[in-house]
């Protein structure tokens, strides 16, 4: 059986965790957050949902030091439930992390359109209302092929490009933080909320957007196998990776309330960006905006490590071909898991923006579904595998299965028509719809297979652990 190498650093796995939960479009966005929900409801928003994140963070970072194996979830809910939940789990990952990986294509064309509208001109499509322009298409489609490129010759180049990219973005975000509190003042932040808005449901509303954006500690999991460290450290990893990815956000996002009122930010274009410009620092203005760009380049890397890790363990679970367990025999990289994810990434991408939100939402949806699947596959293992203790232990079950409890509520509102949560209809049901169609098809043409052979396959040197355990 093929394995992964073990190439990956501690700095380096908490980098690609933190810095691939950090992704681009918040630094902007804010000013029409300030505006429908506060400065209030957003920062605190945020503060509730990484509060949330760290809960469920919990129980992926105990079962990622008792099975340290590429694909995580998949691993996790095959033991405690078997294969159909662990192709439930996975394949609801592989949606939301594909969602994000194709959003990239065409939003890094956008965010260099931002110092090149050369970008905007030319030819151009439509789609959902909004104009992909083809220098805008090329320049995606060059990105991912780089981003590509440099997956394919081993996890430990992304880990590093990686570190460094995240201390630069911890670096300007410190520099934010230290402009805006010290010549801004408490009273452009506070009341953090408008006249006509009520600070509790304005923050709660935002907490589903915030963990939308919290999305992707979980790839600290699947990328456990490659870890060059004590296991105990893998646990480390996936709660720093939430932690230092939340305090960031609130960081950043409260150094532009603070140093300009927060209702001008909410007027303006680009949020955080052109709040620091209005104060007199256009300097900073360009660090936020490339703290944007830093952030969609480390979420397309770490993502775009992470799926096909995903795949590669629902083709080991017997689930996908064999094929795609396969791995290079001098990079050690799932090489046919890897063109797999670079065909759905552009087949995605050259949508654009516009029609790629429908499955940003959709991912949402997924990425709860996994989530409270982990905190159950903790609950039922530590069950039925109680003497199964891994390097890093929750000191209960009772907190991660309350963050659990909160995602699949937040998730199952969404389906609900005509609410502010409800998805949009009827694009995105449908697009839920097929995403669950082509699973139960895939799932149906996979064989039979022999449940401890696929565990085997799956757990590697692991697997004695569980027959040692039900002993």
């Amino acid at each position: 059986m093929a394995e992964l190498q073990k190439r990956i650093s501690f700095a380096g796995l908490v980098a690609l965790g933190a810095a691939g939960v950090i992704g681009t479009s918040w630094v902007y966005t804010n000013s029409r957050f300030f505006a429908a929900y506060g400065a209030g409801g957003e920062i605190f928003g945020f503060v509730a949902a990484t509060f949330l994140a760290s809960l469920i963070a919990l129980a992926y970072a105990e079962l990622s030091t008792i099975f340290p194996r590429a694909g995580g979830e998949v691993v996790y809910t095959y033991v405690a439930f078997g294969k159909t939940t662990s192709f439930i789990a996975g394949w609801s990952l592989v949606g939301a992390y594909l969602a994000s990986l194709a959003f990239y294509v065409t939003a890094s064309g956008l965010l260099l359109s931002w110092i090149f509208p050369q970008l905007e001109q030319g030819p151009y499509y439509v789609i959902a209302g909004t104009k992909i322009h083809l220098p805008e298409l090329i320049i995606g489609i060059a990105i991912t092929l780089l981003v590509f490129f440099v997956n394919y010759y081993g996890v430990h180049l992304a880990s590093g490009l990686q570190l460094v990219m995240f201390g630069i973005m911890i670096t300007l975000g410190a520099i934010l933080a230290v402009v805006g509190f010290s010549h801004g003042k408490l009273s452009n932040f506070w009341p953090a909320w408008g006249k006509d808005m009520d600070p509790f449901f304005s923050t709660i509303r935002f907490v589903l957007p915030a963990m939308t954006y919290l999305t992707g500690f979980e790839l600290v999991a699947v990328l456990a196998e490659e870890a060059n460290m004590p296991q105990r450290k893998i646990g480390i990893s996936v709660i720093l990776s939430v932690v230092l990815a939340g305090l960031f956000y609130t960081v950043v996002l409260l150094s532009s309330a603070w140093i300009i009122p927060w209702q001008e930010t909410a007027k303006l274009k680009l949020g955080t960006i052109d709040a620091f410009k209005v104060a007199g620092f256009p300097a900073l203005g360009w660090g936020a905006y490339f703290i944007s760009v830093l952030g969609l380049v480390t979420s397309f890397l770490g993502l775009f490590a992470a799926t096909p890790r995903l795949i590669l363990s629902l083709a080991r679970a017997g689930i996908l071909p064999s094929s795609f367990a396969k791995t290079h025999p001098r990079y050690g990289t799932p090489t046919n898991a890897l063109f797999l994810t670079l065909a759905f990434t552009l087949g995605l991408g050259w949508l654009g923006k516009g029609a790629i939100v429908w499955f940003l939402d959709m991912g949402g949806f997924t990425i709860a579904i996994a989530w409270v699947l982990a905190t159950l596959c903790l609950v039922k293992i530590r069950k039925e595998y109680p003497h199964l203790k891994g390097a890093y232990r929750a000191s209960t079950t009772a907190l991660p299965l309350i963050g659990g409890v909160v995602a699949i509520i937040i998730a199952l509102a969404t389906l609900i028509p005509g609410t502010s949560l409800s998805l949009v209809w009827p694009e995105e049901y449908l697009i839920l719809g097929v995403w669950a169609l082509v699973g139960v098809i895939l799932y149906a043409m996979a064989p039979k297979g022999d449940r401890e052979k696929e565990l085997r396959s799956l757990l590697g040197e692991y697997y004695d652990l569980i027959n040692k355990a039900k002993a």
